[in-house]
């Protein structure tokens, strides 16, 4: 990816976002890590944060398949090294059947890290490493995880509402921040802000032609992604016009904490379902 400009964390003016040292005020961007304190005053540096999502990502897929009984077939290249549907289900995959039958409303969290196959898992984990720094650099590390969760929440909520039986993966919460730079392009403007939404609107473009060619590809779950992200970038607002309150901070690791507790109980569960034969759903 190439290099773009940033803020430094710490007094707000623009450094190369390849610069691991602010040429302002000398903030070693290296540090940055994940602490109460750091993120309460404000000084946590975004990548780490982007890393640990792809690497909880890559975790669940790796449990996904350990939890199978079958994996597909190498014959297809999308169903190569896919969970078989059962791992699936009580690893956290959502839908109609799953929240409506079964009462999973937790799902609409988990799913966002369950991934169908291997190919799956490394377009949505590239755009996550292509999407999620940029969101970071302009809404800040609290507000691009607050609209990657809630954005994939907005997604699958809306696929629930469509009627898609079942969906799990990354791309709803991806297009959440497709559309959150959608908004800060158009409401930013000039020359930079209409360059961010003609990139962006590129990708939806894509993603509409995706879908069409494809069969499998949750729509609904991408286009109520990027509506949330919309929503979410107009009420949170970005890094220009506001710095990140304790408000913010505290959102954010509410969804943090929503996040760890909704995987670590679909772990458990999964678990004891696999060895213990018991139905904990």
């Amino acid at each position: 990816m190439t290099q773009r400009a940033m803020l430094c964390p710490r007094c707000r003016r623009l450094i190369g976002s390849s610069e691991t040292t602010c040429s302002w005020c000398g903030y070693d961007r290296s540090k940055g890590r994940w602490s109460a304190s750091a993120w309460a005053q404000g000084g946590l540096d975004g990548d780490w944060l982007v890393k640990a999502i792809i690497t909880v990502t890559i975790a669940f897929y790796i449990l996904s398949l350990l939890l199978s009984v079958r994996r597909g077939s190498s014959l297809n290249p999308f169903s190569f090294l896919a969970p078989d549907q059962t791992s699936m289900l009580v690893l956290g995959s959502t839908g109609t059947i799953p929240i409506a039958r079964l009462g999973r409303i937790w799902t609409l969290v988990s799913a966002t890290y369950l991934h169908g196959g291997i190919l799956h898992l490394i377009f949505n984990l590239m755009a996550i490493r292509q999407i999620a720094p940029w969101v970071n650099q302009e809404f800040g590390p609290s507000r691009m995880f607050i609209i990657y969760t809630l954005g994939g929440v907005g997604g699958f909520l809306v696929s629930f509402l469509a009627g898609v039986p079942f969906t799990i993966g990354a791309s709803a919460a991806i297009c959440g921040l497709i559309g959150a730079l959608l908004y800060y392009g158009k409401s930013r403007g000039g020359t930079y802000g209409a360059a961010v939404f003609r990139e962006v609107s590129g990708w939806v473009i894509g993603l509409v032609l995706f879908g069409l060619m494809l069969p499998g590809i949750n729509n609904w779950g991408h286009g109520g992604g990027i509506i949330s992200g919309v929503l979410l970038g107009m009420l949170l607002g970005y890094e220009e016009r506001g710095r990140e309150t304790l408000v913010h901070r505290v959102l954010a690791l509410a969804c943090a904490a929503v996040t760890v507790a909704v995987l670590g109980w679909a772990t458990i569960s999964a678990l004891l379902i696999r060895f213990g034969g018991t139905m904990g759903m």
